[in-house]
């Protein structure tokens, strides 16, 4: 709706699914599975400026990182892997924006980020807001994460990554299949899979 009619702006976003999505003041019964993954199989990483004949999906990145997470956390629980699978869940609706431009929006774009979580976990048994040591945890799989795609697919020399990103920690070889970019279909359904393993051991 235009600004000049007096009226509020379309809050909500519409899914394939059908269901409107309140940006504001999102529902859990709102968010499904199948949009989550459809969306993030289709919002690429660093803006799209990697090598390869597809795009470095959000949905691959939180694959790898989840494996990452698995492979130095190895005591985590299926919930665990699961908020970490889930942790950038809130950009199939907003997007991946970079880390600078973040910077330059500030508080208000966390505001969004973190409601929209919250929901995300409530619609699938998860608590809103995960705890201290797991968000730890993830952040640190997701740094080293970051720095295996800054050098292998985005172009940075290493030592420019690790200034940004630290130092990674030892990986086993099977990390690496992560890293090969996927069509979206293809970062969907691993997705999806991904996401099944997980919620019946709950």
């Amino acid at each position: 709706m235009s600004r000049r009619s007096g009226k509020e702006p379309r809050a909500w976003q519409r899914m394939l699914s059908g269901r409107r999505l309140d940006l504001l003041d999102p529902s859990p019964l709102d968010v499904e599975i199948e949009d989550i993954a459809h969306g993030l199989a289709r919002v690429a990483r660093w803006n799209g400026q990697t090598v390869g004949a597809h795009i470095f999906s959000v949905a691959q990145h939180s694959l790898l990182v989840d494996a990452i997470a698995g492979h130095i956390h190895p005591e985590l629980d299926a919930k665990a892997r699961l908020l970490v699978l889930l942790h950038d869940a809130p950009e199939y609706v907003i997007g991946d924006m970079i880390s600078p431009f973040k910077a330059v929006l500030g508080g208000n774009y966390k505001e969004v980020e973190k409601r929209l979580a919250a929901a995300i976990h409530l619609r699938f048994g998860l608590p809103a807001t995960a705890p201290a040591a797991l968000v730890r945890a993830t952040k640190r799989a997701d740094r080293i994460a970051a720095f295996l795609e800054a050098t292998r697919l985005a172009g940075f020399a290493r030592e420019e990554a690790l200034a940004f990103f630290g130092r990674p920690a030892p990986l086993p070889a099977a990390i690496d299949r992560f890293l090969e970019p996927w069509s979206a279909e293809e970062a969907k359904a691993r997705f999806l899979a991904r996401f099944n393993a997980l919620v019946p051991a709950l």
